[in-house]
């Protein structure tokens, strides 16, 4: 390659890296102001959010169109060639991502004003806040590229997944207190649902990362945390 097409070519690559940093930013943002929209039925918040989610997907559009591109005019070989097809399966994620925001910010309007989430809110802001870590910190990860710290990060998605059991069964145990509860704690309960499913996302994008960065495939057998020893220890 000429000077010239090298640096063309290292241009293409940073505004694709850059549609990644842009989609995850946003994904964070979404996921953590439909919850907060959730717990404070504001409508306003939850329309916001999903508006947002024509933006999610205008950016994936542009980045596969890139990808593409880039793909059909460069032919990059080998890391280059991992790094957009893995662009392509990260953005992909994240736009999912963005759509169950839109899902949990769409639910404000099916509450009504008859019921007050917040009050039964304690699991799932705990849970929204391990989500939101997770997804702000593998695109930090990545653009650091670092590999052992996605590899980390993906492990920590077990975390997630006991934070959901509790939630669930927390809101299990109010509506059985009283049946008054049961819509509220309804709408919580798939809010907690569309969390989890949220980390998975954010774990499929470590595994793409990681691929991108060291060639090698992740193992399929994720390390489970016992829950019973981490409960011990907090």
């Amino acid at each position: 390659m000429t000077e010239h097409t090298v640096a063309a070519f290292d241009e293409d690559l940073n505004a694709i890296d850059g549609l990644i940093r842009e989609m995850g930013d946003l994904a964070a943002t979404m996921a953590g102001s439909a919850t907060r929209a959730l717990l404070d039925l504001d409508n306003p918040l939850s329309r916001q959010v999903v508006s947002q989610d024509a933006l999610m997907d205008a950016r994936q559009r542009d980045l596969d169109e890139r990808a593409i591109t880039l793909i059909a005019r460069r032919q990059p070989v080998a890391a280059d060639l991992r790094m957009v097809v893995g662009a392509i399966r990260m953005a992909a994620d994240l736009e999912r991502i963005g759509d169950l925001a839109k899902n949990i910010a769409k639910r404000v309007g099916a509450v009504g004003e008859a019921v007050a989430p917040r009050r039964f809110a304690h699991g799932i802001e705990a849970m929204t806040a391990l989500v939101l870590r997770q997804v702000e910190g593998v695109i930090r990860k990545y653009e650091m590229r670092d590999a052992e710290g996605l590899s980390a990060l993906r492990a920590d998605d077990e975390k997630i997944d006991i934070q959901y059991t509790a939630v669930f069964r927390e809101l299990l145990t109010y509506m059985m207190e009283d049946p008054r509860n049961i819509t509220a704690c309804t709408h919580l309960l798939f809010c907690a649902k569309n969390l989890e499913r949220i980390g998975d996302h954010v774990t499929n994008i470590a595994e793409n990362a990681y691929y991108v960065l060291t060639g090698r495939q992740l193992s399929p057998d994720r390390p489970r945390t016992d829950e019973t020893a981490i409960r011990l220890a907090e």
